[in-house]
């Protein structure tokens, strides 16, 4: 991105001995005016990747309380910045979303605080056009959101990382934007992983769902919708439909279909466990 200048964000990524997948992740962030790898443990392969794109790195030991990972980070990683980006190292951002990020910093700044990140998945090491995206509050200014404290200390699933949540504003007129451009997000390279960390979230949204723990979304019409898909009887076909039919994911053929049957897969794990732990009383 010769035609911009550097763009004053630290992008942070929060890994796990993750090196191998790590060079296209930070190939892609050089118009960033700052990269940090947060490595649990402080893996040498991972610092090693990371350190070779220029990218600051530091280890992180989680202690079993909060703050948990990417707060920790908010609160201890030194930032040069005060907007930050939360990219997972199986996210690749795309030119387009770098322009439309470059372009909130010219001229007055950005109209918001803070911006949902939309993601592309890659299944099947296709890209696919249609069906369910990823939406995260991913870029936004440090001083007005944080990741909240949630009742899910001793649940599996999780462990030392935020789960599947957004941060949440420090202030109650927190302006919140959406960018169009889109990233793109190879989840399942390993199709047994997938299925393997999606066991351990089921595991932890079933006790999520058991405590009554899910904090506000950011936004009022997401945390309505999601109140309701939670009390769904069937949500594992509900996923399924939404992501195949309504959002249009036969088009991408059979990626598209096998992809809005692992979802929907996901959500019958989900109801699976919160039946044996309803039973289990």
């Amino acid at each position: 991105m010769p035609d911009h200048p550097v763009i004053p964000v630290s992008v942070i990524i929060v890994t796990k001995g993750e090196g191998a997948s790590l060079s296209s992740t930070l190939a892609a962030l050089a118009p960033f005016g700052q990269i940090i790898v947060v490595d649990s443990g402080g893996d040498a392969a991972t610092f090693a990747v990371a350190q070779s794109f220029g990218a600051d790195t530091v280890a992180y030991t989680w202690n079993g309380a909060y703050p948990k990972k990417r707060q920790w980070c908010l609160d201890h990683v030194p930032l040069a910045h005060d907007w930050v980006f939360f990219v997972d190292a199986d996210e690749i951002v795309t030119p387009e979303l770098t322009r439309a990020i470059a372009d909130l910093f010219c001229h007055e700044g950005p109209c918001a605080d803070g911006y949902f990140v939309r993601g592309r998945y890659v299944w099947g090491g296709r890209v696919l056009r249609f069906g369910l995206t990823n939406n995260k509050l991913a870029l936004f200014n440090r001083h007005v959101f944080m990741f909240p404290v949630v009742d899910d200390l001793g649940l599996p699933g999780m462990g030392e990382i935020e789960g599947h949540y957004q941060p949440v504003a420090k202030k109650p007129d927190a302006r919140i934007g959406v960018l169009a451009p889109m990233l793109t997000h190879d989840a399942a390279a390993d199709p047994a992983r997938w299925y393997e960390r999606h066991e351990r979230y089921a595991q932890w949204e079933a006790g999520m769902n058991e405590r009554g723990a899910w904090p506000a979304d950011p936004v009022v019409w997401r945390h309505r919708l999601k109140r309701v898909f939670r009390a769904l009887p069937a949500r594992g076909a509900v996923a399924f439909l939404y992501c195949y039919v309504w959002k249009c994911g036969f088009l991408d053929g059979w990626a598209g279909f096998d992809f809005a049957r692992a979802r929907g897969w996901y959500y019958r794990r989900i109801a699976a466990l919160s039946r044996r732990a309803f039973n289990a009383q």
